[in-house]
């Protein structure tokens, strides 16, 4: 009898080593995969910092694009920003090396209305940006919301401007509930907390209108769009507005006056407040492709009147905004 019970014991020593073995093995993958996911982690964020590290170095390139664009201006003694040059009409493609590319675009926001300028320093409503963005909502053909909204969202009281604006009693019924901002617009996407704001009137605005972090910049006539260019004044049509694209494409304007004394503007008696020749404010679009990954960043800056470039805002959330026709630099 005791051989068999030493069989058994044998047996069960034998389970006891191949169950510890198991344990191991699983213990082992386990560790494995936590070991493979660790290193798939700190890869995937090692390469985000480069990425995003690249991004910064292409938007230092881009202000020197436009602090050379400055210095050129300074020389002709012509100091103006339009359309037809080098920097607006191109994204610059730049090849990173056999694996990546960087793409950056340089956007004009001189020619659309400043949101933050319907509330003035004082915190009064400007007339005339009111205005401006009452006709460019005609122009839009916008029926589903008025200005009023916006005022209540920059302004500082609780108090509705008209049966149509809204305040804090609105936004809170709202799920989830939020209240109005009472501030300058920080970016143009909080348009989508707005009141009576549709994603379709989002998408019509979107390209005629900005958040300047100051008030007073003026809009630039040469990059103003036919929508924003008829939103100057009551009697300008869209057909006297798309002759003035036509005319500037021709030739920039290079002088309030002479702009302002066009035919166009016979009938308005259009003044040259709140309009300029330059522009001080600009997005940097950044797209970094790298290592299968793509970073991508837009910067807005803004130049001073001594052509010095300050960073005003970083994003990262934007994508597919490289939209003109690609130039590529050599390596050279």
């Amino acid at each position: 009898m005791r051989p068999v019970f030493v069989s058994r014991q044998r047996g069960v020593a034998l389970i006891m080593v191949l169950l510890a073995m198991a344990l191991v093995v699983l213990m082992a993958s386990g560790m494995t995969r936590q070991q493979s996911l660790r290193v798939f982690k700190a890869g995937h964020y090692l390469a985000q910092q480069q990425g995003q590290a690249i991004a910064l170095g292409a938007e230092e390139f881009a202000k020197r694009i436009l602090i050379r664009d400055f210095e050129e201006d300074k020389e002709a003694g012509t100091m103006v920003d339009s359309p037809d040059e080098f920097w607006a009409m191109h994204a610059a493609v730049l090849p990173l090396d056999e694996n990546g590319v960087v793409e950056v675009q340089i956007d004009d926001l001189g020619g659309r209305i400043n949101l933050n300028d319907l509330i003035t320093s004082t915190g009064e409503v400007d007339p005339m940006t009111r205005d401006r963005l009452t006709r460019l909502f005609r122009a839009l053909g916008i029926t589903g919301l008025t200005v009023d909204p916006l005022i209540d969202w920059l302004d500082a009281d609780d108090q509705p401007v008209s049966a149509y604006g809204a305040e804090d009693g609105q936004y809170l019924m709202a799920t989830p509930a939020y209240r109005a901002g009472n501030q300058p617009f920080v970016s143009v996407t909080e348009l989508r907390l707005i009141e009576g704001m549709t994603e379709e009137i989002y998408v019509a605005l979107r390209p005629h209108v900005t958040a300047l972090p100051v008030t007073g910049v003026g809009i630039n006539v040469n990059s103003a769009t036919a929508p924003v260019l008829t939103s100057l004044h009551n009697d300008l049509t869209e057909a006297q507005a798309e002759s003035l694209i036509e005319r500037r494409s021709e030739e920039r304007f290079e002088n309030l006056n002479e702009f302002l004394a066009l035919p166009e503007f016979t009938a308005t008696e259009l003044k040259p407040s709140g309009l300029s020749l330059q522009t001080r404010f600009f997005e940097v679009v950044s797209r970094i492709t790298y290592d299968n990954r793509v970073v991508n960043m837009v910067s807005t800056v803004y130049r001073t009147p001594d052509g010095k470039i300050r960073t005003v805002s970083r994003n990262t959330g934007q994508k597919n905004r490289i939209t003109k026709e690609p130039f590529t630099f050599s390596e050279g």
